[in-house]
């Protein structure tokens, strides 16, 4: 029997897949100081972004065979040293996408018309001056329609935030490093007919992309300690008052950099959805009128995690029956 480790849960869905193929699931969470110890008692181990799988653990998991990320970032494992040492490693790439995507715009509807803001202080609305002060606060907001939306990286999340984009009205510039045309197909939907619409966007420079997007958004993988994809050189040249969102990796946009420039008017707002410190957030970007945040969801919801479970499960049964 197939014994598998799901470290940071699965869904039932996926769990079931295990258990029709005969397979052994345990869901019961292994602390990470202990993790070498336990993992050469299964043949599989599967993790989100909690658990990390590093080297030490599998030169001590003489069993281990596979190594399953439930997500689309794998920063979290060792995975050349895993493939040289003869392990599969496999992840969930599209199952999430269309969260993170929606999750992109929740940022941006939320800068444009500076809801997180005024969230913060609609609780002490408490008579009508305080109501016409706010109202007059919060009521130069802007449309995203007709505006440029920037996509740094070209993978299924970004073609995502391409096909909400373009369905809104935006103008769609991508960057990818290979430099090579997008092709973003638009889902199936029953009151437009059966015939997919597929269109193709040209990948614009880095420079091109920073001065002329409204809003960019950054979809790229980040390993631990490189230096940042934007910092203060980047956001130099961004438009004034530009919206920055931030749904990839921590330290992927400089926070420093981005307080500066908040601070300095250059940007407008930001979205941010992962930190530098996680789990831990510096108290300044906490605290910023212009920064709207969220706890690391981008792939947190329902439907998600249901296909995350799914495809995960279904992969890692194929392998082990080939």
């Amino acid at each position: 029997m197939v014994k598998v480790l799901a470290n940071d849960g699965i869904d039932p869905a996926g769990k079931k897949i295990f258990e029709s193929a005969g397979f052994s699931v345990t869901t019961e969470k292994v602390e990470q100081d202990n993790l070498a110890g336990a993992l050469n008692d299964f043949d599989a181990v599967l993790v989100r972004s909690a658990t990390q799988v590093r080297k030490e653990h599998i030169d001590k998991a003489g069993n281990l065979k596979l190594i399953g990320r439930a997500g689309v970032g794998m920063d979290n494992i060792d995975v050349q040293y895993a493939r040289d040492r003869g392990l599969a490693v496999v992840n969930t790439p599209a199952a999430s996408s269309q969260s993170v995507a929606e999750l992109v715009f929740a940022h941006l509807f939320s800068g444009v018309r500076m809801l997180y803001d005024a969230n913060r202080h609609m609780p002490g609305c408490a008579d009508a001056e305080t109501f016409k002060k706010l109202k007059k606060s919060y009521s130069k907001g802007v449309e995203l329609r007709g505006k440029t939306i920037g996509i740094v990286g070209a993978g299924q999340i970004g073609r995502c935030v391409a096909s909400i984009a373009v369905g809104m009205g935006m103008n769609v510039k991508f960057h990818r490093l290979n430099n090579e045309d997008v092709h973003v197909e638009f889902p199936f939907h029953p009151d437009i007919g059966r015939e997919k619409l597929r269109l193709t966007f040209n990948c614009v420079s880095f420079t091109q992309l920073l001065v002329e997007s409204d809003f960019i958004t950054l979809h790229v993988p980040f390993p631990k300690g490189s230096p940042p994809v934007i910092g203060a050189k980047e956001f130099d040249l961004m438009k004034p008052g530009a919206g920055i969102v931030n749904t990839a990796r921590g330290g992927a946009v400089s926070e420093q950099d981005l307080l500066a420039a908040l601070d300095g008017g250059k940007i407008g707002f930001a979205g941010i959805d992962v930190f530098e410190g996680e789990p831990v957030v510096s108290e300044a970007l906490r605290s910023h009128p212009r920064v709207s945040l969220s706890p690391h969801i981008g792939g947190s919801t329902q439907e998600a995690q249901a296909r995350i479970g799914i495809e995960l499960a279904t992969k890692v049964v194929e392998h082990f029956n080939k």
